[in-house]
């Protein structure tokens, strides 16, 4: 049955209005400094799990820099594991919620090439708990900081997702492998506060049908009410539990 093209763009007005006025989801930034890595942004339901992670000895360890790195620390212990035997205890989801879904954040610090090898060698073997391809529930593999060239983003596997930049410019092929868009907040809302230039870069981002963050964003409760009503579509915090009380009052 075919509709008029005028419902049709209604349709579609309604579907953009409410993109851009739901409620913002949580990014838990640097979530690995926390007492409790994972465990904590999952209680408050963050969608976005954040963990800076290195090449070391062969391994993948999560740390700010280099000069902080412990081996002990590994994406496999703190994240990649619990993942896997949460989802085994929820019945191939991360928790009982079924409307719970995640993706885990890689801020890569350097040699995004070898540390994009490695991991995809270490996923290899559990692609069902982060290949939503496999399992529509699976963790979201989103890979930020160090990025490598974008024209190559495309020839990783399907399941890898690239953070990209509101200036950059995309194929369709490489667009597709965006999972969000991000930047510096302090770009755009300068020392007169006025928020025109933030506005005006939500827009740009939506149009592509993509979500939209900053970081460096002040972290109170003032600025996340900004951001709400700018649109934007997941706040960047290192304030989990405070941040899911303040939306869940809104």
């Amino acid at each position: 049955m075919a509709f008029p093209l005028r419902f049709c763009l209604a349709l579609l007005h309604i579907f953009f209005f409410f993109y851009v006025k739901g409620q913002p989801k949580i990014h838990a930034h640097n979530d690995y400094e926390k007492s409790r890595p994972l465990y904590t942004a999952l209680e408050n339901r963050a969608s976005y799990i954040e963990a800076d992670v290195f090449l070391a000895d062969g391994q993948l360890v999560v740390a700010h820099s280099r000069e902080g790195i412990n081996a002990g620390k590994t994406l496999w212990d703190l994240y990649l594991q619990p993942i896997i035997d949460l989802f085994n205890k929820n019945n191939r989801k991360i928790s009982a919620d079924v409307s719970y879904r995640l993706a885990l954040v890689i801020d890569i610090k350097e040699n995004s090439k070898e540390v994009l090898d490695q991991l995809i060698k270490t996923i290899k073997k559990h692609r069902a708990y982060f290949d939503r391809r496999l399992n529509g529930n699976a963790v979201e593999l989103i890979i930020s900081g160090e990025r490598g060239n974008m024209l190559k983003w495309k020839n990783y596997p399907s399941y890898i997702f690239f953070d990209g930049r509101p200036y950059e410019l995309y194929d369709g092929s490489t667009l597709k492998r965006v999972a969000m868009i991000s930047d510096n907040y302090l770009k755009y809302l300068p020392a007169n506060k006025d928020s025109g230039k933030l506005k005006e870069i939500i827009e740009q981002v939506h149009l592509l049908h993509k979500p939209v963050r900053f970081w460096a964003s002040p972290d109170n409760e003032k600025t996340w009410k900004i951001l709400k009503e700018l649109g934007v579509d997941i706040i960047n915090t290192d304030k989990v539990e405070a941040c899911r009380k303040f939306l869940s009052r809104q």
